[in-house]
């Protein structure tokens, strides 16, 4: 883990954030008393579950049916 002073981070602030991407640690410093650390944030993995709504929807059998000739007219704003 690398300690840098505060005015150094201002200086060089671009290459410490790719250092922390990269995984590793920098800590900044103001008058050799540790503050911050800049470190890499995690991304949160989105689990996905298939089927959880299995049996508990239905689709009626005229899904796909031709729409009345006044709602298609709304739709194209005649």
């Amino acid at each position: 883990m690398e300690s840098v002073n505060i005015y150094d981070a201002k200086t060089r602030l671009s290459q410490l954030v790719d250092k922390a991407a990269a995984g590793e640690d920098v800590v900044v410093s103001r008058n050799g008393k540790p503050l911050v650390r800049i470190t890499k944030l995690e991304v949160p993995k989105r689990r996905i579950k298939f089927g959880l709504l299995k049996g508990k929807l239905t689709v009626p059998t005229d899904f796909d049916a031709t729409l009345p000739d006044e709602v298609v007219a709304g739709f194209e704003g005649r």
